[in-house]
């Protein structure tokens, strides 16, 4: 078979389907802070649509529900661990000084 005709083939792997990351019993809100916190990164920034596979709909009730948790001290703006990074760094620049 030529080039020209192999490139149209399709290719015979199968792929396992993923499954949602919302089931359809799961309450997107600001109280439930163990679905909430699935969608946050490391270093505490909200993932993106493509990395969560989330609907544009439930993707803007995660966003919604992160804020009002941050705004309600039920979830951090930033992890434990990268404040005491910064704090340690910010003194020893001054013990030097």
């Amino acid at each position: 078979m030529d080039k020209s005709k192999r490139l149209f083939l399709k290719s015979k792997r199968s792929f396992r389907r993923r499954l949602p990351p919302i089931q359809s019993g799961d309450r997107i809100d600001y109280r439930n802070i163990s679905l909430i916190s699935r969608f946050i990164s490391q270093q505490g920034k909200i993932l993106s649509r493509r990395v969560n596979r989330l609907t544009l709909k439930q993707q803007r009730l995660i966003t919604i529900a992160i804020k009002q948790a941050r705004i309600l001290s039920l979830l951090p703006f930033r992890p434990k661990a990268q404040r005491f990074k910064k704090a340690q760094r910010f003194k020893r620049s001054q013990s030097t000084v």
